[in-house]
């Protein structure tokens, strides 16, 4: 499966010199472990739809706009075959209209359930805070979904500098418009002197649009512990265990090339 509108250019990175701000993903990666509410929510209206989908095809294009996902989840050829099979039809656009209605109040519903902060957040962000770094977040979540989850965060702790959603912007992930608006917020220069962490290979493209750092974010993730991807425990994570790894946007399961939070670029 493809993601739309792919990138047809290259880039040269030159920039050398301080972290100024570093811009984090929400689900997944700050907060709900595994990306679990907006996954569940997708099953849910396929459900109701009469297209059952499993786990793994509900989180295919995690990141994206949450429209935009339900229609790329569609896409999917074993999700596309048992489509026609139940309706005698290709998933049509006003299809995807319907199910986008019956999940915002279905994920509104379900936010504060999954909304506890992954173990370590706190750390890493106080550590940032430290050198000085400016916190931002981005999100494919509406406003209103947003809302409830900083809400939720602030009783935790955790306050970033900036935050936009999918819904602030003309266009959402894998573009970088939300993180230009968290530069434009936390007046953040150069631009190349911002990090996005995203656990998302679109949340890993947004960065890659603007920025000289994006990097791969592994949940539970330590010393080369696949623990995301092998347990659904729960395992702290520290700066100094290396939870921003530097990877290959293309790849979720193995960063080419790991370092512990740095302060420079």
């Amino acid at each position: 499966m493809q993601f739309p509108h792919e990138r047809e250019f290259t880039y040269t990175r030159a920039y050398r010199g301080p972290i100024r701000a570093v811009i984090f993903d929400w689900a997944g990666t700050t907060m709900d472990f595994g990306c679990m509410a907006p996954a569940v929510v997708f099953q849910k209206v396929y459900d109701k739809a009469g297209v059952p989908i499993s786990m793994e095809e509900a989180r295919v294009p995690m990141g994206a706009h949450k429209k935009v996902h339900i229609g790329l989840i569609a896409q999917i050829p074993s999700v596309r075959r048992r489509w026609v099979d139940t309706h005698s039809a290709e998933p049509t656009d006003k299809d995807v209209d319907t199910m986008f209605e019956d999940f915002v109040p279905m994920q509104e519903a379900c936010l504060s359930d999954y909304s506890t902060l992954i173990p370590g957040t706190l750390e890493v962000v106080a550590e940032c805070r430290k050198r000085g770094y400016k916190i931002g977040s981005t999100s494919g979540y509406l406003p209103g979904m947003l809302a409830i989850n900083l809400a939720d965060a602030e009783k935790q702790g955790y306050v970033p500098d900036a935050t936009f959603g999918a819904g602030d912007v003309p266009r959402g992930r894998p573009f970088g418009h939300m993180v230009l608006r968290n530069i434009l917020e936390m007046d953040v220069s150069p631009v190349q002197s911002v990090v996005k962490v995203d656990d998302t290979l679109t949340g890993i493209e947004e960065g890659l649009h603007y920025l000289v750092g994006p990097y791969s974010r592994k949940p539970g993730e330590c010393r080369g512990e696949r623990a995301f991807a092998k347990s659904p425990k729960r395992r702290p994570i520290t700066c100094k265990d290396d939870q921003i790894s530097r990877g290959r946007h293309r790849s979720r399961t193995r960063p080419r090339r790991r370092r512990s939070c740095a302060g420079t670029i």
